[in-house]
């Protein structure tokens, strides 16, 4: 399987519409990949608070139609970091945003949409501003060296998930073979990013792929680092500081194979 994980960095001067252009360009150059990552919150700005609200936009707004025509030109899976989503809130007490991954197929259909669960803020931010999501989210992708037919199982979550290994047992149990994060976290916490993918992975015997943003906004430092784990925890690319495209190739055979040669998930008693 081939991935890129394009760490996007971005200021407080850069438009929506110019930021959008620049990444279906990054898109683009990564064809022949079976799946392009990009950070949270990337159009919005992952700590731009502020402009939340008038950045929201429905899973079929512009920025999901880029991304379609992204996909679809480069032929890629193309997972598209996350928007501020707006719809109709699911409750009388709901704001209506939720901070929403969106997954286009090669064929530029939106095949997946993950609402994050875990907000971060403490009450401030995300929790303060966003609805939280329930739904547990694994989609399967195609992988173009393994047969037309093959594919892998991809778990979904979003940054400040990383900390609670509860919401990856369970996406292991649903069948996850790799986990796609895709985050904003700062760079004063970034030993705590590179380390969780690495528990994540050891734990549930699984493929990370983190995906973080660079750059500063919103007077926040970006931590980047952005990294692929493979199922025995050993890291087999990892970003700098900066904007840069990490391009990884991994075979889902030897996660099966690890599996079996030391099958501790078999030991689990709790559930």
């Amino acid at each position: 399987m081939k991935v890129a994980l394009i760490q996007l960095a971005y200021g407080d001067d850069e438009s929506v519409a110019d930021r959008t252009a620049r990444v279906v360009d990054l898109v683009l150059a990564q064809e022949g990949h079976d799946l392009v990552v990009l950070p949270e919150l990337w159009p919005a700005g992952g700590f731009d608070y502020r402009a939340w609200d008038e950045r929201a936009e429905p899973v079929d707004g512009p920025v999901a139609r880029a991304l379609a025509a992204a996909a679809r030109e480069a032929r890629v899976t193309l997972h598209g970091g996350s928007i501020v989503e707006r719809a109709t809130p699911t409750d009388g007490d709901g704001h209506g945003l939720w901070n929403t991954s969106l997954v286009f197929s090669p064929a530029g259909e939106l095949v997946a949409t993950y609402r994050k669960i875990h907000r971060f803020g403490f009450g401030e931010g995300e929790p303060k501003l966003m609805d939280p999501g329930a739904d547990l989210v694994v989609i399967d992708v195609p992988v173009a060296s393994a047969g037309p037919r093959a594919s892998v199982a991809v778990g979904l979550s979003t940054c400040y998930d990383l900390r609670f290994p509860e919401l990856y047992r369970a996406l292991l149990d649903r069948g996850a073979e790799v986990f796609v994060i895709p985050a904003a976290w700062p760079a004063k916490r970034v030993a705590h990013w590179t380390l969780l993918g690495q528990a994540r992975a050891v734990e549930d015997q699984c493929v990370v792929i983190q995906c973080n943003t660079a750059g500063t906004h919103a007077g926040h430092e970006m931590g980047g680092r952005s990294q692929v784990v493979d199922a025995q925890g050993v890291v087999l690319a990892t970003a700098g500081h900066h904007e840069e495209v990490l391009s990884v190739e991994f075979d889902p055979a030897e996660t099966h194979a690890w599996r079996g040669a030391f099958p501790v998930l078999a030991d689990r008693r709790l559930r």
